[in-house]
């Protein structure tokens, strides 16, 4: 079951994931206080205070590792090896927090050694979690409405990536072409029994209508009337990919959802407070990274001659350009003849610095300045180059859209989806654009930043 949390689509699973890992490490932080002796009424607050701020620690750190999203493209022994990551990073901030919380009881070396045992019990569980086949009787049952492309694209995506839910089968519309072999034989179900009695005889939980033609009568919707009736969800394509994927995929909307349908919500007082985050955030990573970009400078000047900052025009918000600030991560001439390049995999035009830059995302850092100069947020679209911008607003319907919001230094489908060189890769990218536009909040910001961490840590969609 998906619970819709400040708008943004959370699996009932995750959530009863988030809550047991701080129970368990809040739990055994509080037990190490309790066998020293001490009284229950002194011992409490500080102990309690401490667990939490593990806890919450520790979430952000298996956010960023991936531990609460399907792992169908994990094997066990990547899994493994996160988790040995994660107890290693939680030791350090155990020694922060008794640090910065010098009134526990608990004696020196208790709350690091509670922060490592409950942070194996946790991340322990999380790799079986991850891996663990759900019983059949947990398991939702799904059916598609449908037996073509789509209908077959969908029920790829129930089996890799809706958190152990169970394809019954297809059920094919009036005059649809199957699209076998995609469509298993045995998996097609007959059309001859009516929708309503199906559902109920395989005791279906989810219905997903994915017809390749949604025109004229293929569409029984008295039948689907009837089964929302009995309690089963029914979901179109446009709200199973927003739900499962974190998706408004382009060529299943329409105007009239976007217009008539919830979100994409821009009042003044959720631009208001966006920008006050922005500020805020923006001033505390300036002073965390401050040793960082100083020796970047040096690395920069030291290994090839010209301007440590490169300034290039981007679009931003309402289509207003503006020059982005990054560290010179190419040679000075890399677009000597003037004509925009995709920046691709192994670049010959990228320094050594460069590339190292790059991979851990520091040549990012100088948009800060841009945060705090109001070109840019924290949170959104990437920015893109006017002549790519022309290019792909012709090419792909919605690009406008990106523009309504301001820009990001990261962003939804930045952590969702690797660098592209494309038009493909942007059209994939924009479809978790729109996704943020319609449904961006406080909660998913910060989830976004959470996953950012992960996507630094370990390089992904680096180029």
């Amino acid at each position: 079951m998906v619970i819709s949390v400040y708008k943004h689509h959370v699996h009932q699973r995750v959530l009863f994931q988030v809550g047991f890992d701080f129970a368990v490490l809040a739990a055994v932080v509080v037990l190490f206080g309790l066998s020293q002796g001490e009284a229950v009424s002194t011992l409490m607050p500080s102990v309690a205070a401490q667990g939490l701020s593990l806890a919450a620690f520790l979430c952000v750190i298996t956010t960023a590792s991936g531990f609460y999203e399907p792992a169908h493209k994990r094997s066990l022994a990547q899994s493994c090896i996160r988790a040995v990551v994660c107890v290693l990073l939680v030791l350090p901030l155990a020694f922060l927090v008794g640090y910065l919380m010098p009134v526990s009881v608990l004696p020196a070396g208790a709350l690091p050694m509670a922060a490592f045992l409950g942070t194996a019990v946790v991340v322990g569980h999380r790799v079986w979690a991850t891996h663990a086949v759900l019983p059949a009787r947990l398991r939702p049952r799904v059916l598609i409405l449908g037996a073509g492309e789509r209908a077959a694209m969908v029920g790829k995506l129930v089996l890799e990536a809706d958190n152990g839910a169970e394809l019954v089968g297809f059920y094919p519309t009036a005059n649809e072409h199957v699209h076998a072999p995609v469509v298993p034989a045995q998996q097609l179900l007959s059309s001859q029994e009516p929708l309503g009695q199906l559902t109920q005889r395989l005791k279906v939980r989810e219905l997903i209508v994915a017809p390749d033609e949604r025109r004229g009568a293929g569409i029984p919707m008295d039948q689907l009337l009837a089964c929302r009736t009995q309690g089963v969800r029914v979901l179109d394509l446009a709200g199973y990919f927003e739900r499962t994927a974190g998706q408004l995929r382009v060529d299943c909307i329409e105007p009239a959802l976007l217009v008539f349908g919830s979100g994409f919500d821009q009042g003044m007082l959720r631009r208001g407070v966006k920008r006050l985050c922005d500020l805020a955030s923006a001033g505390l990573l300036l002073l965390a990274s401050a040793p960082v970009m100083l020796v970047t400078t040096l690395l920069i000047k030291l290994e090839s001659p010209g301007p440590v900052l490169y300034r290039q025009q981007r679009v931003g918000l309402n289509g207003r350009h503006f020059d982005v600030i990054k560290f010179r991560s190419m040679r000075t001439d890399a677009e000597k003849d003037g004509r925009p390049r995709w920046a691709t995999s192994n670049d010959d035009r990228v320094t050594r610095v460069g590339r190292v830059i790059r991979r851990l995302r520091i040549d990012e850092l100088p948009q800060i300045f841009n945060v705090l100069l109001g070109d840019m947020s924290i949170i959104g679209p990437r920015p893109e180059r006017p002549f790519f911008v022309e290019q792909l607003t012709r090419e792909l319907p919605y690009y406008a859209l990106r523009h309504s919001i301001k820009p990001g230094v990261t962003g939804w489908a930045q952590v969702r989806y690797p660098y592209g060189a494309t038009v493909e890769d942007s059209l994939q990218k924009l479809q978790y654009d729109l996704y943020y536009i319609k449904n961006h909040n406080l909660m998913l910001d910060l989830l976004v930043l959470a996953e950012t961490v992960g996507v630094v840590l370990t390089g992904k969609g680096a180029r």
